[in-house]
């Protein structure tokens, strides 16, 4: 899978000046409030390699019947799950995520009630995988026994506290380098940092889907977990002192 290195996006705000006012016959000290000041925001990342991976895996089966339809769905996920297990997956880091049970109908003619033609059972469980290489195999032991819905496939990194402070110290590093050049530019300098704020604007995830129609004698599935991009935003506030 192919890695997407995305630019760092530098927002420089406008500088924000306002003067103290004096009561007649007395000078006034400014507040902190009305000092100038000067706003800017700045962005940075973080590449991680993922270690962890979440696998939603199903079984789709219809019959005449809805007992019918489940029978044959309870059979085929419980040998599903076992064959998870088998491959080195614990029962504890598999869980149910969806159970759906619905009629098929058919309707020959425009007005004529619907009449049901059979019933659709779906069983879909969650495989928490904690190495990455497990993912191709775990996958292939699901469809050799009877699942054919892999509605996802999702990588993550079970620690990302260090890459998070790494990329909040590149965001502050360009917010501070822009409001130093803003203050020179406006013929002064930086004061004391007023106040500074982070939002997390979130990793994307490579995602893999398939629809699991696919031969069981194929070759085993080739997954390739790439890397993850963790990125954050922070914003400044300094006061701005004029030259003299």
């Amino acid at each position: 899978m192919g890695v997407r290195s995305s630019v760092i996006e530098v927002a420089a705000f406008a500088i924000l000046c306002s003067s103290a006012r004096a009561d007649t016959g007395a000078a006034v000290a400014p507040a902190t409030s009305a000092l100038p000041q000067i706003v800017t925001s700045a962005s940075g990342e973080a590449r991680l390699a993922p270690d962890r991976a979440n696998i939603l895996v199903g079984v789709q089966t219809r019959a005449a019947t809805a007992a019918a339809a489940a029978r044959e769905n309870n059979a085929r996920q419980q040998a599903i799950i076992a064959a998870i297990t088998a491959a080195g997956i614990p029962k504890e880091q598999i869980s149910t995520e969806n159970y759906n049970v619905y009629a098929e109908t058919r309707s020959d003619r425009a007005g004529q009630n619907p009449v049901v033609t059979g019933y659709v059972v779906s069983n879909v469980v969650r495989v928490e995988v904690r190495r990455t290489d497990q993912v191709g195999p775990v996958i292939d032991a699901a469809l050799a026994k009877g699942a054919n819905q892999i509605n996802s496939l999702e990588f993550f990194s079970s620690n990302t506290d260090a890459g998070r402070r790494q990329a909040l110290a590149e965001a502050i590093g360009k917010a501070r380098g822009d409001a130093e050049a803003m203050a020179r530019a406006a013929e002064g300098g930086l004061g004391q940092l007023l106040e500074l704020s982070t939002a997390e604007v979130g990793p994307p995830r490579p995602l893999y889907r398939a629809a699991a129609m696919m031969d069981k004698s194929a070759a085993p599935t080739p997954i390739e977990p790439g890397e993850l991009t963790l990125r954050v935003a922070v914003t400044g506030r300094w006061q701005f002192i004029p030259n003299r």
